[in-house]
């Protein structure tokens, strides 16, 4: 790689470059700044040369905001958008605007691009870089500024998930990707096999095989042996549906504590610790940048997206957000029957509509949770609810979160814990054989085996749920489809 140098060395070339948000940062504080010698690496965005000076726009990922240099003409004949840089030189307030600016005192290229097939050319930028031409160039999109900005939000949500279950005495699992079951027994799973070949049907495993839909059978064996434990790990769905809220892989943050005594305890870590993300991040650069940040320059600009956002993280803030049962839910979604393309009913799960209805008029700006759903459309381990919980039919101690356009974010629930009315369960949706629970088989229990010894050695209540990552951040950033928080997005027919 071609490197070029020009201008006098002022600062040791082992020093540690900074970043240019945390120059503005020293700049928009009251303490002085000005003529300090940096370092500062990062990608030309645009460049301009005038007959004695020439200015460029350098970004590094850590602001939305680029920060301006100032060089000699002759220094910026081989920078154009897009080139690796490493600049040295002196911080001083911009003769107008009083930002900080560098004057360029050594300039070394890192990296050269070739101008004239660029794809993330400033002027292509103007007339606005569209969602669908990013997406068609992942590889390349990481370098859009807020693209780098969205990333670096990630991972510090991330890492405030990580301090509160930490802080509260939870441990992470690395669960496994490759499992033996189904963990919802739905059927959208992707099935792996080895190589075909003479000699090999391409099996590779002794048994069938499949990519986790979930850990939460993984987390519950954990969790009878440590009480609480949590997970951020992807989670696969083959699920056929084209819709800017599904893909085929993404994170799921799970959660499984044991010793619990109400299905409003999962419910309660939950909420706490989602609280805790917003109200730690809020203030932080990275989250004003999300909020009140220009994303683009071109038309693509959402008008009052930041006052939408700043209603969001106020909502996501508060430590009360309202509930309603799911009964209650359908009473109220029927008496605006007419707005729906669905008709709600009660026994049959909520649509989106549904769910974006309950959590506009319900949450009013906060978070809605949904409970106790009937015990039919929901899955075969959660438990089952007194007969006064609700009046009509049969239903379990469980709970959705649902948020406005995103709908369901997060679903829970407290575990069958009872050893004879799972597998009753479990023969009713004929997932096992009939027959007395004493004569089945360790074949007959098939991938559900190890998962049915939890209840028959001792299984302590438990509950648990799980909060879809990506779609928290979908509705934190206000970014309308799915495939633009994932840098390589798989989903149906993608």
């Amino acid at each position: 790689m071609a490197r070029h140098s020009r201008g006098l060395h002022t600062s040791p070339r082992g020093n540690i470059a900074r970043s240019i948000a945390s120059i503005f940062e020293q700049a928009a504080g009251n303490g002085e700044w000005g003529h300090e010698s940096i370092k500062v690496n990062g990608r030309v965005r645009s460049v301009r040369a005038h007959k004695e000076r020439a200015f460029a726009s350098i970004g590094d990922g850590t602001t939305l905001q680029p920060l301006q240099v100032v060089l000699k003409p002759q220094d910026a004949e081989n920078l154009s958008t897009g080139t690796g840089v490493t600049i040295f030189g002196q911080i001083h307030p911009a003769p107008r605007s009083g930002a900080p600016e560098i004057h360029v005192t050594k300039l070394d290229i890192v990296a050269q691009v070739e101008a004239a097939t660029y794809p993330m050319q400033k002027k292509t930028q103007k007339q606005g870089h569209t969602v669908e031409y990013l997406r068609t160039i992942p590889h390349m999109r990481v370098r859009h500024p807020f693209t780098q900005v969205l990333m670096n939000f990630q991972s510090q949500c991330e890492l405030e998930f990580s301090a509160f279950y930490n802080g509260n005495n939870f441990t992470k699992i690395h669960t496994p990707i490759l499992t033996s079951s189904d963990c919802e027994a739905g059927g959208e799973t992707f099935t792996v096999s080895g190589p075909a070949s003479r000699d090999d049907d391409g099996t590779f495993f002794k048994t069938k095989k499949y990519l986790t839909v979930s850990h939460q059978l993984e987390l519950e064996a954990m969790a009878q042996s440590i009480e609480k434990v949590w997970s951020l790990s992807p989670t696969f769905r083959a699920e056929r549906s084209d819709t800017a809220r599904h893909l085929s892989e993404f994170y799921m943050l799970e959660v499984e504590q044991t010793y619990v005594e109400s299905w409003r305890d999962p419910m309660e870590i939950l909420k706490n610790s989602i609280c805790h993300v917003t109200r730690n991040l809020y203030s932080s650069r990275i989250a004003d940048a999300i909020i009140h940040g220009k994303r683009s320059e071109g038309p693509e600009e959402e008008p009052g997206l930041a006052g939408k956002l700043e209603e969001r993280w106020q909502g996501m803030m508060q430590y009360e957000w309202p509930q309603i049962s799911y009964t209650k839910a359908i009473s109220l979604l029927e008496q605006h029957a007419d707005r729906f393309e669905h008709r709600p009913e009660w026994g049959l799960g909520l649509k989106s509509e549904h769910e974006n209805f309950i959590a506009k008029h319900v949450g009013k700006g906060s978070p809605v949770f949904i409970t106790h759903y009937p015990k039919a459309i929901k899955p075969f381990y959660m438990l089952k609810a007194a007969s006064n919980v609700e009046e009509t039919g049969s239903v379990v101690h469980n709970f959705d979160l649902v948020v406005p356009e995103v709908c369901e974010i997060a679903g829970g629930s407290l575990r069958e814990h009872d050893l004879e009315t799972l597998i009753k369960e479990m023969q009713s949706r004929k997932m096992l054989p009939e027959g007395e629970s004493s004569q089945l088989s360790a074949e007959d229990f098939g991938n559900y085996k190890d998962y049915i010894d939890l209840r028959r050695w001792g299984y302590i209540p438990s509950g648990g749920f799980g909060l879809g990552f990506d779609r928290l951040i979908m509705y934190l950033t206000g970014i309308p489809n799915i495939r633009e928080v994932i840098r390589y997005p798989r989903s149906f027919r993608h």
